[in-house]
């Protein structure tokens, strides 16, 4: 298994309000999101019909797909309910030196 680890740089703290969206490309494009001053990121992707979820709508820890509107918590991914059924994959958020970055593994989802 591959287990390189790699941060890839997302924004200052200062330059996302609560509320806002930042899209970064890793394997796949992650959406990191800014709630209640926590950092969040999932793929960017709707697991129902790819919808992009950064242009969702976020409440509280979850965001709606604008598509056909599941709703997936940011903390884990995970669908409130059909048509998703499956998860998003989330990622691990780093805040150091007043810098966000998320971090990937090499490998497998």
């Amino acid at each position: 298994m591959d287990t390189r680890h790699t941060e890839v740089y997302v924004a200052r703290v200062d330059d996302m309000a609560d509320g806002d969206v930042t899209v970064v490309e890793l394997d796949v494009r992650v959406a990191v999101f800014r709630v209640n001053g926590e950092f969040f990121a999932i793929d960017d992707r709707c697991t129902h019909q790819e919808a992009r979820l950064s242009d969702g709508f976020v409440e509280d820890c979850t965001v709606e797909c604008p598509l056909h509107a599941s709703y997936f918590d940011l903390r884990t991914g995970d669908p409130s309910g059909p048509p998703a059924v499956r998860s998003v994959r989330t990622h691990p958020v780093i805040v150091r030196d007043g810098s966000v970055f998320v971090s990937a593994t090499g490998g497998a989802p």
